[in-house]
Order: structure tokens, then C-alpha cells, then sequence
């Protein structure tokens, strides 16, 4: 397998890709096709859950996946880890974890010279891939070491820093039902998460399948799709993918229209919104639609694409208020409302 042109080659028309990136996105494509197949070996469905962490991960986005226990969130997680060759690293989250149990810490080491010194000693999170289960059971400390690693993509311990080394991609779980012992995460560390994603329960057919095919003696073996190098050339490729004005204009409407304090905004949002998303939800739709066209092989971003990842990534930016609880208004329900009006207006 060649690597994708990592370097942005000089263009002429900034709506058209030049020929050696339209090869690289048939590429990506025919990749992505791999790595759901070897996913399925061991993940029965969930192809929506597969696509959005896909989509996250070549945008350089962290994804939070939220879902009851039992769903095979952290079964998924370390599969894509196991079809990626990428340092991966598992952090079980839990009310007593503190801060350097995940960065690392300085410990005293005899030199050969016979000196003592420190020496930092690095945590879990120094890996590619971090599986961060049950995020919300960690305390308010860790949780804020966790923000700056997502953030930042640096670790400071003890008044040092130290780099992450590319790519870096956080994939968390969190249980919606279980409330003792948790510490809900704060919502500036929500919108470091590019992607909140549901994981629903298995249709009737595939939990058949699940009783009949997980209940063997044998798991089947993951072959590796992609390297660490390969991965970042394809992150430089989306971000690299022509947008269309108009898909611009879509992302910066829908987001304004979150915002109950603006006028622009519908009246109903104003019942029933307390918080709108910031310009980080703006981003995050143009390199989601940009992300989902390379998987799919299109060219460009184009209006399905940015449509598809508005739940994931408006879902957990809007704040809904006491009248929209009353009324069963929930924070999804109000994103496919305004998804559904914008779709009215084109």
C-alpha cells in the first residue's frame, strides 16, 4: 500500500482537486472499504457508529461514544486499534484516578555516575490511540489533564511539558444510565470532542446474529489497514478537500440558529434552548463534511455530507432549558428540527 501524497500540491482552482489527491481520495476510499470489512469480523453492525469514528479520526477529532453497557463500545474501540498500526493505550476511568496515574510522574533514578535524579516516567496517555472508559467516573483533576492532552496535544507534569507524538486520537465511552460515582464532564470539555456519537442497541436481526456468532470458541484475528504515517498523510488530505461556499454558509446558519440570544434565531429555539453551539461546532462541521466526501470518494464536501454529521457533532453543544424538558425537547430533537427546516429553505 503507497502512502497518500502528504504535501499540498499547487492549485489552480480552489473548488478542484489536482489529479495526484484525486488518486489519494480513491485510495482513502478503497481503505476505508478495508478497514469496515476487518471491523465486521467483530463488530456486528453499528455501521453508523463505525463511519462517524472514521470520519473523526481522519478529521484529527477526539469522538465521545455514548451508549448503555453491553454495546461493545470498548470492544470497538480497541478493534479500530488493533486494524491500525498505532500506539494504543487503555485508561479504565474510575472516582480515585488521579492526574499523574495518566501522564506520568517524576520518580528519583540512580545515574551511572552514582547521582540521583528525576525522571519522568510517562503515563498511558502517551499513545496514538487512547481508549478512555467511562471518561465520567474520573474527578474534576483529571478530567482537566485530559482536556489539555485533547486540546493542546502536550502533557505538563510537575511545571514540564512534553508533546504528544501524531497522531493523537482520543475515543472515550460514557454510560448515559449510571449516575453514583460519576462526575458529569464540565461542557468545555464536551466541545473538545469533535464527535458525541449514540451506540443504540442492535436490531433484532443482528442481535441474532451477535447469540450466534460471539459464542464460540474462536476470535477472529484483525489484519492492520493503516500505519501511523498513512493516517496522518490521509488527515492532510482532508484537510486539503475543496468546500463550496454554500456549504460554508450552511455550517455558520445552522450554528448561529442554535443561539437563543441572536434574533436571527427561530422562536421556538428561544423556548426551549438555553445555550447555543460556539465557532468550535463551525469548524468541526467542515471537517466532518469535508472527512465523510474523502470516505465516500466524492471530491468536494457537498450537502449530504455536512447534514450527516450535524447530530454528531451539534448533539452535545446544545443546552436545552427547563420548558424544553417538560415538553420531551431534547437536545437531538431540536438539531433534526433545525436540520430539517435548512433542508426546507434549500
Amino acid at each position: 500500500m503507497s502512502d497518500p501524497v502528504a504535501t499540498a500540491p499547487v492549485v489552480t482552482d480552489p473548488n478542484q482537486l489536482p489529479p495526484d489527491d484525486v488518486a489519494a481520495v480513491d485510495q482513502l476510499g478503497h481503505t476505508y472499504r478495508t478497514l469496515k470489512q476487518e471491523l465486521s469480523k467483530v463488530i456486528i453492525g453499528q455501521e453508523t457508529v463505525v463511519e462517524q469514528l472514521a470520519i473523526a479520526l481522519f478529521a484529527r477529532g477526539h469522538a465521545l461514544l455514548m451508549g448503555v453497557p453491553g454495546l461493545a463500545k470498548t470492544l470497538l474501540v480497541s478493534s479500530v486499534a488493533e486494524c491500525l498500526e498505532l500506539n494504543f493505550s487503555r485508561i479504565q476511568f474510575t472516582p480515585d484516578l488521579m492526574p499523574s496515574d495518566i501522564t506520568g510522574t517524576d520518580i528519583i533514578q540512580e545515574t551511572e555516575s552514582g547521582k540521583r535524579e528525576f525522571q519522568f516516567i510517562k503515563g498511558p496517555i502517551f499513545a496514538n490511540l487512547l481508549l478512555a472508559d467511562e471518561i465520567n467516573r474520573a474527578p474534576a483533576k483529571t478530567q482537566a489533564a485530559m482536556l489539555e492532552a485533547m486540546q493542546e496535544r502536550r502533557v505538563t507534569a510537575l511545571g514540564h511539558s512534553y508533546l504528544l507524538e501524531p497522531p493523537f486520537f482520543v475515543l472515550a465511552t460514557q454510560n448515559p444510565v449510571e449516575q453514583e460515582g460519576t462526575y458529569p464532564l464540565p461542557e468545555a470539555q464536551l466541545d473538545r470532542f469533535m464527535f458525541l456519537i449514540d451506540v443504540d442497541y442492535p436490531s433484532e436481526a443482528e442481535e441474532r446474529r451477535i447469540a450466534r456468532e460471539t459464542t464460540g470458541v474462536i476470535k477472529k484475528r484483525l489484519d492492520a489497514v493503516l500505519t501511523g504515517e498513512q493516517v496522518i498523510a490521509y488527515q492532510e488530505l482532508v484537510r486539503r478537500m475543496p468546500v463550496p461556499d454554500h456549504i460554508y454558509d450552511y455550517a455558520v446558519n445552522i450554528v448561529r440558529k442554535t443561539r437563543p440570544g441572536l434574533d436571527s434565531s427561530p422562536e421556538w429555539v428561544k423556548e426551549y434552548v438555553g445555550w447555543g453551539a460556539g465557532p468550535r461546532a463551525v469548524q468541526y462541521l467542515i471537517l466532518g463534511a469535508k472527512s465523510r466526501a474523502a470516505l465516500h470518494g466524492s471530491y468536494m464536501a457537498r450537502l449530504e455530507d455536512i447534514e450527516a454529521v450535524t447530530m454528531p457533532v451539534l448533539g452535545h453543544r446544545v443546552l436545552t432549558n427547563f420548558a424544553a424538558e417538560s415538553q420531551g425537547m431534547t437536545a437531538n430533537k431540536v438539531v433534526e428540527r433545525l436540520v430539517n427546516e435548512m433542508h426546507d429553505d434549500q
